[in-house]
């Protein structure tokens, strides 16, 4: 009994370390609002809210883990020593003579460390006590959540020290397990049999993990739970107000990451998507080509989109993106007004149709695209009935470009007056005027009509005035009798 229990710990043991190994070594790291990723030469990528310099990592080099807090980063070096830059208002940038660390992870306001030796340091914030891991030992990872910090001890058990408001730390009795990871006031823990749990705050449902099944890694943001499945697909649980809880499409994924209201995911093939918040451009990670988990990794490639005056394309939008190889990618131009698409020009031998503006590119190669749009134009067809005619533009058929505001000016003969123009005229900016305009939205046939001015007969007009003159005279001499 005691060599099973000996050899069940041996490959607890191993499997921690082999989730060390898998997941902790983090290419992408998501904070409250900005996203870390390491490129595969060791530099660093960030991208979203920079008020704290927290995304000034272009000089990095030689990286290896990033971890991102809710305005501040921490990368690992190579070397075992650290790097921070960002808010450093409760000093937790302050790494500068940490040395022999093997993983880094950041909380809101504090940075923990975990040495080679299984120690663990920790600077910044810790009112609430989140920084108290000195004495802590046989820690094999560790994570840091808004004022709490957890370890995770060599059997699978775990320590936690700071606020405990929600019971967030309550997890000392937890067993089996094998990664563990920090929300703002929850925690959530994978057990080796790729269940999860959970404990803290669940006002939106973010500890709701009871039924989750063959997980291989799990990150916590500040109101959700994100779990990475074995097959490389996605679930996520808990506040999705901003979207960062819409992953059901998400395929072929090695890591995921959970940022303040965002959520983000390392493909095998290096590249990343993003989901959720993106007011700060924290989920601008289209074209980024990171590090991947994997020893032969997929190919990546860059598709460059743009769009002809005339429209844009909508879909995936425009700029560079990085996308696997043979991944099928959807594309969606559309039109402005007076616009229709023509075609996709550029490398397009893997487009579906490149006459259609909604269609697809098989992503095979580094691509340059453009979309393409055409003016409408329209016929305006001018004629008159009797008693006048159309002067402009005339009276025949007329060619225009869409959106061209085209006078017209109708001219009565001697005799007759304007009436009004019929036919097409909802674009006719007053059809009771014989000087009036239109525009040319569409093929429209108008007709200037004109009636006979009546004439006056000044025998009857004579002879009415006669009458009163005569009824006026009978009337003034009865009255004088």
């Amino acid at each position: 009994m005691k060599s099973r229990k000996l050899i069940l710990k041996v490959l607890l043991s191993v499997a921690l370390i082999i989730i060390m190994v898998l997941n902790l070594s983090c290419t992408i790291a998501a904070g409250g609002r900005h996203t870390v990723g390491i490129r595969p030469d060791g530099t660093v990528v960030a991208t979203g809210n920079n008020d704290d310099g927290q995304c000034n990592v272009d000089s990095w080099t030689d990286i290896e883990h990033v971890a991102a807090g809710f305005s501040h980063t921490v990368g690992l070096e190579e070397g075992g020593t650290v790097v921070a830059t960002g808010n450093n208002d409760d000093g937790q940038c302050n790494v500068d003579g940490w040395t022999d660390i093997g993983l880094v992870v950041a909380g809101d306001w504090h940075t923990v460390g975990l040495k080679n030796d299984g120690s663990v340091v920790a600077t910044g914030k810790s009112d609430q006590g989140q920084c108290d891991v000195l004495g802590w030992t046989g820690i094999q990872q560790v994570a840091a959540g808004g004022a709490h910090t957890v370890g995770l001890e060599s059997g699978g058990t775990l320590v936690a020290t700071g606020n405990n408001d929600e019971g967030q730390c309550d997890v000392g009795n937890w067993t089996d397990i094998v990664l563990v990871v920090a929300g703002y006031a929850h925690t959530v823990g994978l057990k080796d049999d790729g269940s999860v749990v959970a404990t803290g705050n669940n006002d939106e449902g973010q500890c709701n993990v009871a039924g989750w099944t063959d997980i291989q890694q799990v990150a916590a943001g500040r109101a959700h739970t994100v779990g990475l499945r074995e097959d490389g697909t996605v679930v996520a649980t808990g506040r999705n107000n901003e979207g960062q809880c819409k992953v059901n499409g998400w395929t072929n994924i090695v890591q995921v990451a959970a940022g303040g209201w965002h959520t983000v995911g390392l493909k095998d093939c290096g590249t990343v998507v993003a989901t959720g918040n993106n007011d700060e451009g924290q989920c601008d990670v289209g074209g980024w080509i990171l590090e991947t988990l994997s020893s032969e990794p997929p190919g990546s490639y860059h598709l460059t989109i743009s769009s002809a005056a005339g429209g844009l394309v909508t879909t995936p939008g425009e700029g560079t993106f990085a996308y696997c190889e043979n991944e099928v990618v959807n594309l969606v131009a559309q039109a402005d007004a007076c616009y229709e698409f023509a075609e996709w020009t550029g490398d397009v031998g893997t487009i579906t149709d490149v006459y259609a503006a909604s269609t697809n590119i098989t992503m095979d190669g580094d691509y340059f695209i453009t979309a393409n749009f055409v003016l409408l134009g329209y016929d305006l067809t001018t004629d008159s009935t009797a008693g006048g005619s159309v002067t402009t533009p005339g009276e025949s058929t007329f060619p225009y470009s869409c959106g061209t505001v085209v006078n017209l000016v109708a001219e009565a003969e001697e005799g007759y007056q304007f009436v009004n123009w019929t036919g097409d005229i909802a674009t006719i900016a007053d059809v009771e005027d014989a000087t009036t305009t239109i525009t040319m939205n569409d093929n429209y046939s108008v007709t200037a009509n004109f009636e006979e001015i009546p004439s006056i007969n000044w025998p009857l007009i004579g002879g009415i005035i006669g009458a009163v003159v005569v009824v006026g005279l009978v009337i003034f001499f009865v009255r004088r009798r």
